[in-house]
């Protein structure tokens, strides 16, 4: 009776059915997809699946890629078997994960992701239920393996465009949720009601972002209002899940659309708090810099050019260091040491929030301390910072903060033409710095090498 009690207390976790329906049948005329349009590996997983006595299906993102004329990144199929009967059907399957369990079938290089039907969870927190399904307090799924038919599996996927199933033997489309209708209209809509999906899973606010932005749609009016009012869900997301999403969101070739979506549904600040004060602080520069920053990565990734997460990092994180540099500085610390000590501090801050791994936050160190050292020319210092691996990311992110307004007295242009010229006339490039009053690293002192003269001795006179 008590359990009962405390359970109708419960109602933002409660669970509604959601009505029964048929599924929209598409046939091979209602639609452009065709079986020779997918990767013969999916369709050879659906087929055996099949020929086993199986319902299987291609579904998700490769279907909705495909309808809009996209290249699908992967595959994925949905299946009544479950994951053990699959893995005994395929040689080279594996079963990964306990939060969500998979099958792997590795074809080579490529990899065909096969789930079983999903349920929706029990509305009570049954003690039988829940070695399969258990939740936290804020509602968010810790473990979902209920198992359930292929309609329960559609109404429990998160956006209608992500609901559609692909019969490659028959090349229908089995469409539960309107999810065609909604690619036509250019809509991300959420299956069931925003509010309870979100807290289910608050990382569906940054997929309707990505989706969003990816695919240059609307996020459904209804599917959009609570977003701002959950942002703050995200801070129960584990780290390391939160970067694996951002990688997603920035790398994808939109970043720049990401990146004011994310400030449209106040998402920026629970994932860069210290980037987030930064622009509030003076958004001109720093909504500059990271705005061309991300416009360059959008770029690089449409010529098929390599992006390195160390370089969007630096660039998401540096308008949070002048501040702290200059909060370390009041504190009595020399420049050097004020800057290494806010770009530590403003690092680890970061990784609590999404976890960095070490092999992008140690290039981003040395990216931010290039900037340090690239004034420094005077010498051989210039050619030594030339034959420096960061060199050129420096070189780049020193370029990226005089776009954003930043005064560096024509430094970026000093190297732009540096590594242009020849080496005689680099040696008079580093000759004029010289000549210049506050250019270049600052003079070493002369050694006085004169013998230090004892109390008693007279310092000789010019004549002598």
């Amino acid at each position: 009776m008590l359990k009962k009690l405390f359970q109708s207390f419960r109602s933002p976790l409660r669970r509604f059915p959601h009505p029964r329906r048929t599924p929209e049948i598409l046939s091979s005329r209602q639609h452009s997809l065709h079986r020779d349009d997918l990767s013969r590996h999916a369709v050879s997983v659906v087929e055996r699946l099949q020929q086993a006595g199986y319902e299987a299906y291609v579904v998700g993102g490769c279907v909705r890629d495909l309808l809009l004329d996209l290249d699908p990144k992967d595959y994925d199929v949905a299946t009544s078997a479950t994951p053990e009967q699959v893995r005994a059907e395929f040689r080279n399957a594996r079963v990964i994960g306990r939060r969500f369990k998979l099958v792997h079938v590795h074809f080579g290089r490529e990899i065909i992701e096969v789930a079983t039907f999903r349920a929706n969870h029990p509305e009570e927190d049954d003690d039988d239920a829940s070695p399969m399904a258990s939740r936290n307090e804020s509602g968010r799924i810790l473990r979902d393996n209920i198992y359930g038919t292929l309609e329960d599996d559609a109404q429990r996927r998160d956006f209608t465009i992500n609901a559609l199933y692909y019969d490659p033997s028959s090349e229908r489309i089995l469409d539960h949720t309107h999810g065609v209708k909604d690619i036509r209209n250019k809509l991300i809509r959420l299956i069931g009601d925003p509010e309870q999906r979100y807290q289910e899973d608050p990382v569906r606010m940054l997929r309707a972002i990505r989706f969003a932005a990816k695919l240059d749609f609307e996020i459904e009016q209804h599917s959009a209002e609570p977003i701002a009012d959950l942002a703050e869900l995200l801070n129960d997301v584990p780290a390391a899940r939160l970067f694996d999403e951002i990688i997603k969101l920035f790398l994808s070739g939109k970043a720049e659309r990401t990146f004011e979506l994310l400030l449209e549904y106040e998402l920026f600040a629970p994932l860069f708090p210290a980037s987030a004060e930064a622009l509030e602080d003076n958004p001109e520069y720093a909504g500059t810099l990271i705005r061309n920053a991300l416009a360059n990565t959008d770029e690089r990734i449409a010529q098929g050019k390599p992006v390195t997460p160390a370089f969007l990092f630096a660039a998401l994180l540096w308008p949070a260091l002048p501040a702290r540099i200059a909060e370390a500085q009041a504190r009595g610390l020399p420049p050097i040491p004020a800057a290494q000590e806010a770009a530590h501090d403003i690092i680890w801050e970061q990784c609590q929030r999404t976890a960095i791994p070490k092999r992008f936050t140690m290039p981003m160190r040395e990216i931010w301390d290039m900037q340090e050292r690239l004034p420094r020319r005077q010498g051989r210092r210039a050619d030594q910072l030339l034959e420096n691996p960061r060199f050129r990311a420096g070189y780049d992110f020193l370029l990226l903060r005089e776009s954003a307004g930043e005064e560096t007295d024509g430094l970026g242009e000093w190297w732009t033409e540096y590594q242009e010229v020849n080496d005689s006339e680099r040696r008079n490039m580093i000759r004029g710095l010289s000549k210049e009053d506050g250019s270049g690293a600052p003079r070493k002192r002369r050694r006085n090498n004169r013998r230090k003269r004892g109390p008693n001795e007279s310092t000789p006179s010019s004549a002598d």
